[in-house]
C-alpha cells in the first residue's frame, strides 16, 4: 500500500530552477542559462519532495549542453537542467522516507525537487562533515577518484603517480588516496601558484607545478626525473602527451576527463606520440563512475574513515546563493575552484 503524502507546510507554491536557454558555441556565457520560476509539485505515490541545500556543478555538464550523442543525454533546451544535489525531504509519499531525512539525488539546478524515491539515497549525517560532502569527497567525484585509481588504474604500492587538474574535485582526492595507499611519488599539475602551493602544503603531494609556467613535458621531467607508472588524466591534450612520454613500460593511464577541450569549436589534435603506447605496452583506459557502483559501500567506509581520522582532506569552494549557480558553473570551467565547487542555497 502506498504511503500517504505527508504535509509540507514549508514548501512554497513555486520555486526557482535553472533552464538551458541556448546551446553554447565554444565557452558558455551567462545568456545560455535562464532562471525560471516554476510550480512546486506535490509528490505522488512513490515520490518525495526535497528542499535542496547544496547543488553540484561539474565539468561533465558542459558536454550535456551540446546536442550530441554521448554516454548521458544532453540537457533539453527550455527545460530544467539536472545534476547532483543534497537536501532534506519535506514531503513524502514513499515508504522508507520521511520529512527531515537527508538525501542525495540527481535533480539539482532547482530549489525544490519532486522525484521518485527510488532515485534518491538517504545519507547519514556525519558529525563535523557537511552534507555537501556527498557531492564531493563522499559522492561522485570521490568515487571517481577511488575507483579510477584503485580499480581502473590498479595502483600498486611504490607506484609513481602523476595527476593533472590536481587541485580539482577529483584530482585532489586522487593524490591523497595514492599517498595513503603507498605511492612512492605523487606529483600534480594545477593552473596557479596558489594551487601548486596548496597541493604540496595541504594535500600531501610530493611535488607540483603550474602548467602555465612552461611546457608540461619539461616541468613533469623535473619533478619526476625517473618517469611515472600511473597517470590520472583530468585534462587531456598536452598533459596526456607529456604523460605518455613519461610513462614506463607497462604504465597505465586513467582517462577521466579532458577539460582542456570541452569548449573547443574544432577537433583537437590527438597526442602525437601514440606509437609509444605500443612500444611501452601502455594501457590507457577511460572511466565512467556509473560502472563502479558496486564499490560504493567499500568506498564510503574507507574514505569516510579517513575523513573522520583526519587522514584525508576534503576541500570545497562554496558559492552562496541559488541565483549564482550558473556563474559558479562558468567559474568552475575556468578553474576558479580548489576541490569541489558547490552552490549553497540560502535559508
Amino acid at each position: 500500500m502506498a504511503a500517504e503524502p505527508t504535509a509540507a507546510p514549508e514548501a512554497p507554491a513555486t520555486a526557482r530552477e535553472w533552464h538551458l536557454a541556448a546551446r553554447p558555441e565554444g565557452w558558455p556565457v551567462p545568456t545560455d542559462f535562464a532562471l525560471v520560476e516554476a510550480p512546486v509539485r506535490t509528490p505522488g505515490p512513490g515520490e518525495i519532495l526535497v528542499r535542496n541545500t547544496d547543488l553540484s556543478v561539474d565539468p561533465y555538464m558542459r558536454g550535456r549542453m551540446n546536442d550530441a550523442k554521448s554516454y548521458i543525454p544532453p540537457f533539453k533546451l527550455g527545460a530544467a537542467m539536472d545534476g547532483g544535489a543534497v537536501g532534506y525531504v519535506v514531503a513524502s509519499a514513499a515508504e522508507g522516507f520521511a520529512p527531515g531525512d537527508a538525501v542525495l539525488h540527481g535533480l539539482g539546478w532547482r530549489e525544490y525537487a519532486t522525484l521518485p524515491a527510488k532515485h534518491a539515497v538517504k545519507v547519514p549525517e556525519i558529525e563535523g562533515v557537511p552534507l555537501s560532502a556527498y557531492l564531493g569527497v563522499l559522492g561522485m567525484p570521490g568515487l571517481t577518484a577511488y575507483a579510477g585509481l584503485l580499480s581502473v588504474g590498479a595502483l600498486k604500492e611504490g607506484d609513481r603517480v602523476f595527476v593533472s587538474g590536481a587541485a580539482g574535485a577529483v584530482g585532489s582526492i586522487v593524490g591523497q588516496i595514492a599517498k595513503l595507499k603507498g605511492a612512492s611519488l605523487v606529483v600534480g599539475s594545477a593552473g596557479s601558484a596558489e594551487k601548486v602551493d596548496r597541493l604540496t602544503g595541504e594535500f600531501g603531494f610530493d611535488a607540483a607545478f603550474n602548467y602555465k609556467d612552461g611546457p608540461v613535458g619539461e616541468q613533469l621531467a623535473k619533478v619526476a626525473p625517473e618517469g611515472i607508472d600511473l597517470y590520472f588524466d583530468n585534462v587531456g591534450g598536452e598533459h596526456l602527451e607529456a604523460a605518455i612520454n613519461a610513462l614506463g613500460v607497462h604504465g597505465r593511464a586513467v582517462l577521466c576527463g579532458a577539460i582542456a577541450h570541452y569548449n573547443d569549436t574544432a577537433a583537437a589534435p590527438g597526442p602525437r606520440n601514440l606509437m609509444q603506447v605500443i612500444g611501452k605496452r601502455l594501457r590507457l583506459e577511460g572511466i565512467l563512475v556509473g560502472d563502479h557502483d558496486a564499490l560504493r559501500p567499500q568506498f564510503v567506509a574507507e574514505v569516510g574513515g579517513w575523513l573522520q581520522e583526519g587522514k584525508l582532506r576534503s576541500e570545497e569552494t562554496v558559492v552562496d546563493g541559488f541565483e549564482n549557480a550558473a556563474q559558479a558553473f562558468l567559474d568552475m570551467l575556468r578553474g576558479a575552484n580548489t576541490g569541489k565547487m558547490v552552490v549553497r542555497l540560502k535559508g
